[in-house]
């Protein structure tokens, strides 16, 4: 089996909130996400999607996406899909970092091996772990009210899992935390992610000020180091994601006791071969994990859901479903939340198929 085509397609992910919001007053209200179809000459076709949160919080962006897939998929015809390790190492060898440029086609192989082997991907990622996995909800920055509002309209949804969206200063936070917390019952989970975005003395203030409150504080600060120093002055369960990016980081962290759990971006690790690697050393490590990406819709959510499926129930600590944020769906057959809880499609593959008429025309062509 060989790769004969490669083609992307752009797609407009407008929000059903109309806006989502976080630190350093950083907003999208329409996500521009990239499809990638990958085709074989024995009429396998695989998808994956990428889809960067903005420009301005990773080292990733829309338009990079679909620049870097042209210098990238020349190198990849010929290759046979099923061997993802041969695969990566190409990419590799072809374009130097820009991970997040290669997962789409990694994530579509993937689909290809699970339709080829007549397996969901989540068994060839490991097995599947029970009947469903737990989900958490984002909460969009607002005041303190507003979010304390959006928390207890997601919990009626049925979601015990809520991450709420800080890195302001210091006295808002600590109020947008104390106002949610207040609405919370027993077996609820808080995570205050400050996505970067406090400076070390406001996350010094906000731990301290939040101090006798059950809640996970999530990356307060743009360095690794900042985020160790916060972490040795607070006894708050903490979480890393943004400098959580390659296993080198991740061993790191650990070495560190830097953490006790980590965010696995599929594409910020270059799709699922590396994600699942890094899932795994987590596993053995004992680091539980929230398994997501940085957005997308109908597809992304459904490689979320085989690689969380996958995953030890014990070291999930949570993952997302993103396709219920936005109000455009791309493809049939995507897992859907259920009560806050979601499960991976049992088909062969991703057990999706893309729609069609909300792709439009492919804006490349590899062959």
């Amino acid at each position: 089996m060989r790769i004969t085509r490669i083609t992307a397609y752009q797609v407009d992910l407008p929000l059903h909130e109309g806006r989502y919001a976080w630190s350093g007053g950083k907003s999208v209200s329409v996500f521009d996400s990239t499809i990638v179809r990958v085709e074989t000459d024995e009429g396998y076709a695989g998808h994956g999607e990428v889809c960067p949160l903005g420009p301005f919080y990773l080292p990733a962006y829309a338009a990079g996406v679909r620049a870097g897939l042209a210098e990238l998929a020349p190198h990849l015809i010929g290759l046979d899909p099923r061997q993802l390790a041969v695969l990566n190492e190409q990419m590799d060898r072809a374009l130097k970092g820009h991970a997040y440029v290669k997962s789409g086609i990694d994530i579509a192989c993937w689909d290809i091996l699970g339709q080829v082997s007549r397996q969901p991907v989540c068994v060839l990622l490991g097995g599947r772990y029970g009947d469903d996995f737990v989900l958490y909800r984002a909460i969009s920055q607002g005041t303190p009210a507003e979010m304390a509002d959006s928390v207890a309209r997601y919990r009626s949804e049925g979601y015990r899992r809520f991450q709420l969206k800080v890195g302001a200063d210091a006295d808002t936070d600590i109020e947008r935390i104390r106002a949610v917390a207040a609405v919370l019952r027993p077996g609820d989970k808080l995570v205050a992610d400050a996505n970067t975005g406090w400076l070390a003395h406001e996350a010094a203030r906000v731990v301290r000020g939040v101090e006798d409150v059950d809640v996970y504080i999530e990356q307060p600060c743009l360095s690794y180091e900042a985020c160790l120093s916060i972490r040795r002055r607070t006894t708050h369960p903490f979480v890393l994601d943004e400098t959580i990016d390659s296993i080198e980081a991740l061993l790191t962290a650990h070495g560190d006791d830097a953490m006790d759990a980590v965010n696995i971006k599929i594409s910020k690790f270059g799709g699922l071969t590396k994600a699942r690697q890094a899932r795994d050393l987590c596993v053995s490590l004992g680091i539980a994990m929230t398994i997501e990406d940085s957005w997308g819709g109908d597809i992304t959510t459904a490689a979320i859901s085989h690689l969380a499926h996958s995953t030890p129930p014990e070291f999930l600590f949570t993952a997302t479903d993103f396709n219920s944020y936005v109000t455009v769906s791309t493809a049939e057959g995507a897992p859907q939340r259920n009560r806050g809880r979601m499960a991976a499609s049992t088909a062969a593959g991703l057990g999706i198929a893309p729609r069609w008429d909300a792709l439009g025309e492919p804006v490349l062509v590899i062959e």
